[in-house]
C-alpha cells in the first residue's frame, strides 16, 4: 500500500512560525494581564494547525507524528500554554486512528480540518471510586441526556466541541464507558475558568459542567480503554514536548537577559556579563538541556510515528513495540522534567535581583514546568521503568484516579 506523501518539515515551518512569532510577541503581556489567548488561538486556527495530523484526503495537512512534535516543540517556546490548550484536540485525532473504527472518522476530521477545535472534559472531582465515572449518558425517552461534572478541563474554553468521557447506561441498567462529543455551545453546558493553579495559569484547565445537555447518538463514541494503545505515550509527550519549549524559552530569554546587561559585580570574572566565562557556562548548560530535552521528545516521538505508518499501511502494530514506546516515554518524563526544573532554577543565576523583576516574568518559566510536571505523577513512571528492568513487569496504559473502597 503506497502511503500518502507528508508535506516538507520546511514548507510546514515556512507556514507556522510567523504564526508562532506573533504569538511570543504578546506571550508576556497575555501572561502579566492573565488574558486568556482566545486571539492566539484564532491566529492557529487560521493557519489550520488543528489540521495538522488530518490526512490530506480529509482537506487536512497530513503531517507526519514526528514533524508534528517538532512544531508543539516550537509552539510551546512562543508560549507554553498553547500547546497544552491544544492537547486534547490532537489527542482527540490521535484516538481516531489507534483506537476507533475509520468508518466513523470522516465527519470529526472533516470538522477538524475545517478549523473546530476539540476540548476535553474527562477528569473529575472528589472521591468517587477508582476506575468509575459520575458523569452519566442515560436514555429518557427518545432522547440521551448527558450529566455531570468535570474539572482539568484543559482547553474547553477554547473549543468548538468538548470530548466527555461518560458511563452510558443503557436500557437493561448495564453501563459501558463512551467518549461524548458535544457542542461547546450546547444548552446545559458551563465552561469555568477556575483553575486556581499557580503556572499554565491560561491553559482554560477548569470546569464543565452538564446538565440535561441533549446528545445525538451519532456523536457517541466507544471508549474501551482495554489493551495496549499508543495513546497514553501521546498525551504524556504533548507535556514533554511542552516542557522541551519552556527548555527553549529559558535559553531564548537568559541570553537576551545577558546580552543587554551591562552592570557586573567587582568580583565577577569578565568586563561584561556576557564575557563573564561562569555566565558563559550557565548560558552552556541552559543551552544543553534545551537541546536534549527536543532531542529526546524527537526520539520518542520516532516511535509514535513507526506505529502511526503501520497503522496507516493497514499492518498490525506488535504488542511489543506499543510496550517499548510507552517505556520510552516513561524514561523522557523521568529526566527531562527535572532537566528543565533546573534550567528554569538556574535562569536566575545570569543576573542579581534584576533578574527577578514582575515585568520580565521570568518566575512563569519555573511555574509553567513545574505545574507540566506535576501531570501524571513522575515517580510512578520511575517505578513502572525500574520494575520492568528488574522484574519485566509491562507498564499499564490505562489508569484511573479516585479512592480507594475502604
Amino acid at each position: 500500500m503506497t502511503l500518502p506523501a507528508t508535506p516538507s518539515s520546511a514548507a510546514l515551518a515556512r507556514r507556522f512560525r510567523p504564526v508562532f512569532d506573533r504569538i511570543a510577541e504578546g506571550a508576556l503581556q497575555r501572561e502579566n494581564d492573565r488574558a486568556l489567548a482566545y486571539e492566539a488561538v484564532g491566529w492557529l486556527r487560521q493557519a489550520g494547525f488543528g489540521a495538522l495530523r488530518v490526512p490530506v484526503a480529509a482537506g487536512g495537512l497530513g503531517a507526519s507524528v514526528e514533524q508534528f512534535f517538532d512544531l508543539l516543540v516550537e509552539l510551546g517556546e512562543a508560549d507554553s500554554n498553547l500547546p497544552q490548550v491544544l492537547r486534547a484536540h490532537f489527542g482527540f485525532i490521535e484516538r481516531l486512528f489507534a483506537e476507533v473504527d475509520p468508518g466513523l472518522h470522516g465527519p470529526w476530521l472533516r470538522r477538524a480540518a475545517d478549523g473546530s477545535i476539540f476540548g476535553n472534559a474527562t477528569t473529575e472531582l472528589g472521591h468517587g471510586a477508582l476506575g468509575t465515572l459520575q458523569t452519566t449518558l442515560r436514555r429518557e425517552g427518545s432522547d440521551w441526556l448527558l450529566e455531570g461534572d468535570k474539572f482539568y478541563s484543559t482547553g474547553t474554553l477554547y473549543a468548538d466541541w468538548i470530548g466527555v468521557a461518560a458511563q452510558r447506561v443503557t436500557d437493561d441498567g448495564a453501563g459501558e464507558r463512551v467518549l461524548v462529543l458535544v457542542p461547546a455551545d450546547s444548552v446545559g453546558v458551563e465552561r469555568l475558568d477556575d483553575w486556581r493553579g499557580f503556572g499554565q495559569r491560561l491553559s482554560a484547565s477548569g470546569t464543565t459542567r452538564f446538565r440535561g445537555v441533549r446528545v445525538d447518538p451519532a456523536h457517541v463514541l466507544p471508549s474501551a480503554r482495554v489493551g495496549p494503545t499508543p495513546m497514553t505515550a501521546f498525551f504524556q509527550l504533548v507535556h514533554l514536548a511542552t516542557l522541551a519549549g519552556i527548555a527553549r524559552a529559558i535559553e531564548r530569554d537568559a541570553v537576551a537577559f545577558v546580552q543587554a546587561r551591562k552592570r557586573v559585580y567587582s568580583h565577577g570574572s569578565g568586563n561584561t556579563p556576557r564575557e563573564d566565562p561562569l555566565v558563559q557556562q550557565l548560558i552552556g548548560q541552559l543551552a544543553s538541556a534545551a537541546f536534549c530535552a527536543s532531542a529526546t521528545v524527537r526520539a520518542v516521538a520516532a516511535g509514535l510515528g513507526d506505529i502511526d505508518r503501520l497503522r496507516a499501511a493497514g499492518e498490525p502494530v506488535p504488542e511489543q513495540t506499543l510496550i517499548d514506546v510507552e517505556l520510552q516515554m516513561a524514561k523522557a518524563q523521568v529526566v527531562i522534567g527535572d532537566a528543565v526544573l533546573q534550567s528554569a532554577t538556574r535562569l536566575f543565576d545570569v543576573g542579581g535581583a534584576s533578574a527577578l523583576q514582575e515585568d520580565l516574568r521570568l518566575d512563569r518559566h519555573w511555574r509553567n514546568a513545574r505545574t507540566l510536571a506535576s501531570h501524571n505523577p513522575v515517580i510512578y513512571k520511575a517505578r513502572v521503568v525500574g520494575d520492568h528492568a528488574l522484574n519485566g513487569i509491562d507498564p499499564t496504559f490505562y489508569w484511573t484516579v479516585g479512592a480507594n473502597a475502604s
